[in-house]
């Protein structure tokens, strides 16, 4: 899923409250701008599969947890300044982000990432690729040397290749999905193995906040919820 460049501001902030044992309501960070995962709906609501999985999350954990929206960009800063104390944001577990915050298990295998052009032949290697920025996409197709143009917001890199600015979009199938078939775009049949399984993120400080997920998660595994949840939403593949 999209990876976070994490800069000095995120080093530089910590959070000393330990949530699990002194806070009455549990605060769930969400991007709510990348469907299906999240996004807000007609009447203006934190919508989604990780709405809908973190709903039954607290309820399986007897937590009481209430949904804030904040920007990609900000994210785990805003974490570990206490603005909220969990982050469900179709977030890769990386070495990188793990070196500021902690992760749960994972609550889906990697998404493969996918491209959405207007031309369906299209050489990827030597066209202009779109994608947010901060993402393992964007640092994908840095890495290999392409062209890249880099937007805030997953809406916004769509938009760039409807109105020519970009040639393609690289981003998670799951999103990509939502999208192909609508203005003449095409999704390619190149995929890209990048990312790896997306788990909840929270404080460092917060073990036993963690522990809880940790355990509802699990049993959502094992009952096959989780699955069922995945195959609704069609998020990625299932466990």
């Amino acid at each position: 899923m999209k990876h976070l460049l994490l800069g000095a501001a995120a080093l530089a902030v910590t959070a000393s409250m330990a949530l699990a044992g002194g806070h009455s309501v549990v605060r769930m960070g969400t991007e709510g701008a990348y469907e299906p995962w999240n996004f807000i709906n007609d009447a203006g609501e934190i919508d989604g599969f990780e709405r809908e999985l973190g709903d039954e999350l607290c309820k399986r954990a007897e937590l009481t947890c209430e949904w804030v929206k904040n920007d990609w960009d900000s994210i785990i800063p805003n974490l570990v300044s206490g603005n909220y104390d969990t982050i469900i944001a179709g977030m890769s577990i990386t070495a990188e982000r793990d070196e500021v915050i902690d992760f749960t298990q994972p609550y889906t295998p990697p998404d493969p990432s996918a491209y959405v052009a207007l031309d369906a032949g299209l050489d990827v290697e030597g066209a202009v690729i779109a994608a947010q920025a901060t993402t393992i996409q964007a640092g994908f197709i840095a890495e290999k040397g392409w062209t890249l143009i880099e937007f805030a917001t997953p809406e916004e890199t769509v938009a760039a290749v409807r109105n020519g600015e970009a040639d393609a979009v690289l981003a998670d199938k799951s999103f990509l999905d939502t999208v192909a078939g609508t203005d003449g775009l095409v999704m390619l049949d190149r995929m890209e193995a990048i990312g790896g399984g997306v788990g909840m993120g929270l404080r460092e400080s917060d073990a036993e906040l963690r522990a809880k997920f940790d355990a509802a998660i699990t049993s959502m595994k094992e009952d096959g919820t989780l699955n069922a949840l995945i195959a609704k939403w069609e998020v990625a593949s299932q466990f």
